[in-house]
C-alpha cells in the first residue's frame, strides 16, 4: 500500500522548510525547476518521496497563479509525503514543527 499525505505552511518559505526538515529529519533535498511546479525541493530516503513545493502554480506573466491546492488559499508552501506504508513516527515529528500544518491523507 502506498501512504500520501500533505502538509501545508504560511510561515516558512519552500527554501526555509527544506532546510528545517534537513535539521529534523536529517535529509538531503536536491532543488528543481519545472515550468509547470515553478522552483521546487525534493528528497529520497528510506521513507520515501519528501517533496516541498509553493501552492502556486507558476502561470506567465501577467496572469494570476492558481493553486494546487486552491481549497487551502492561505498556505503558501506544500509538503508532499509519498510512503510505502503509513509512518507514525515521521507524521509526529512533522506535527512538531511550528506552522506545519497536515492538510490530507490517501492511501492506495
Amino acid at each position: 500500500m502506498t501512504d500520501y499525505d500533505v502538509y501545508g505552511t504560511h510561515t516558512h518559505t519552500t527554501s526555509e522548510l527544506a532546510r528545517l526538515l534537513t535539521g529534523h529529519l536529517g535529509l538531503a533535498f536536491t532543488e528543481r525547476d519545472s515550468d509547470y511546479r515553478g522552483v521546487y525541493q525534493v528528497a529520497y530516503d528510506a521513507r520515501g518521496r519528501i517533496e516541498v513545493q509553493p501552492n502556486a502554480l507558476p502561470r506567465d506573466a501577467g496572469d494570476q497563479d492558481d493553486l494546487w491546492w486552491p481549497e487551502h488559499p492561505t498556505v503558501q508552501v506544500l509538503l508532499e509525503i509519498t510512503t510505502p506504508h503509513r509512518d507514525p513516527t515521521l507524521h509526529r515529528r512533522l506535527g512538531s514543527l511550528t506552522g506545519l500544518v497536515h492538510l490530507h491523507h490517501e492511501a492506495w
